[in-house]
């Protein structure tokens, strides 16, 4: 299923059904979970994942070997994808007219400047693709997270950010945008100046202004009213993860995504509350930091594959 759901997810027009069957899916073993780690550490890896790469291995029901060959067929999935990976982005139309690619793998954050001087920082697990070939500087953001720092160009080319649910303008400005699949449409959150949003399949509608200190989400048909932004939105450009109150199972998401492998929250103490300020370039230690802080225990049952649970519960896989 885990290719199944990576091609229903990326080809742009899921719906909120489709996705919640999906998420539904991927809680309900972390086998499954893995699964589709696996296909997304290798799509931020090439850029965009063609949907029968890994469909064998993926797909291939669970044998008497059990967890352990199920885990070393994931593993056996690597080998298996350049060739025709090369051959179908050969072929594939979204990519005629990049000349440039930036990736970033799970936990890793970057910052690069490109040749017009506008700063881009990359979060965990995301790719992009550059054009500033024409009569536009464009970013094509395929998958994570990007604040991009925009500077006055020679050439006056406008700079805009393309994502399957549409395209933001830059107007002299700072600011975040966020395409992920477990997430519905593409966030956009402006600290300076201000970006236009225009949905892929608004035709004719003006587009939407949205003013420093505003943020919204946006899809194919239409865009979401603006309302304030999270002042830390981009606390992870300086390498921090902010808490304010936040239920364990949200920070723990939040969590899993600067780190490799499978973290898993047990239901029973998803709803416990959090504060603080961690660094993400120690996720073990902030792991290890918990139980100190909550009534739960934190279990490594591998270096890539850590429950969380009650402190009085047997351990939670």
């Amino acid at each position: 299923m885990a290719a199944q759901w990576l091609a229903c997810l990326h080809a742009g027009e899921a719906t909120a059904a489709q996705r919640e069957a999906c998420a539904q899916w991927r809680r309900a073993d972390p086998l499954h979970e893995l699964a589709w780690q696996r296909a997304e550490r290798l799509q931020a890896a090439l850029g965009t994942l063609p949907p029968a790469v890994g469909l064998q291995v993926l797909d291939r029901p669970r044998s008497r070997g059990g967890r352990r060959t199920a885990l070393r067929s994931l593993a056996a999935l690597a080998p298996a994808v350049p060739a025709g990976y090369l051959a179908w982005r050969s072929a594939s139309p979204e990519t005629a007219g990049w000349t440039t690619a930036q990736r970033t793998a799970t936990g890793e954050r970057r910052s690069t400047v490109l040749p017009d001087g506008t700063r881009l920082h990359l979060n965990t697990a995301s790719a992009i693709a550059l054009d500033f070939q024409g009569g536009l500087r464009r970013v094509l953001l395929r998958q994570g997270e990007v604040q991009i720092e925009t500077v006055p160009d020679a050439q006056q080319r406008p700079f805009v950010v393309d994502t399957r649910h549409g395209r933001i303008r830059a107007l002299g400005t700072c600011f975040v945008v966020r395409q992920r699949d477990d997430e519905a449409g593409t966030l956009v959150a402006v600290q300076q100046s201000a970006v236009e949003v225009q949905a892929a399949q608004a035709h004719g509608q003006q587009p939407t202004r949205v003013q420093a200190g505003q943020q919204l989400r946006f899809d194919a048909t239409g865009v979401q009213p603006a309302a304030p932004t999270d002042p830390q939105q981009a606390a992870w450009t300086r390498g921090l993860l902010f808490a304010r109150d936040q239920p364990l199972a949200d920070f723990a998401a939040e969590l899993g995504r600067h780190r490799p492998g499978l973290l898993r929250c047990a239901p029973e103490v998803a709803t416990l509350r959090i504060s603080g300020v961690f660094r993400l370039d120690d996720t073990d230690a902030i792991l290890a930091a918990l139980p100190h802080t909550l009534p739960v225990r934190v279990v490594w049952r591998t270096r890539w594959w850590v429950a969380i649970s009650a402190r009085s519960a047997p351990p939670s896989g």
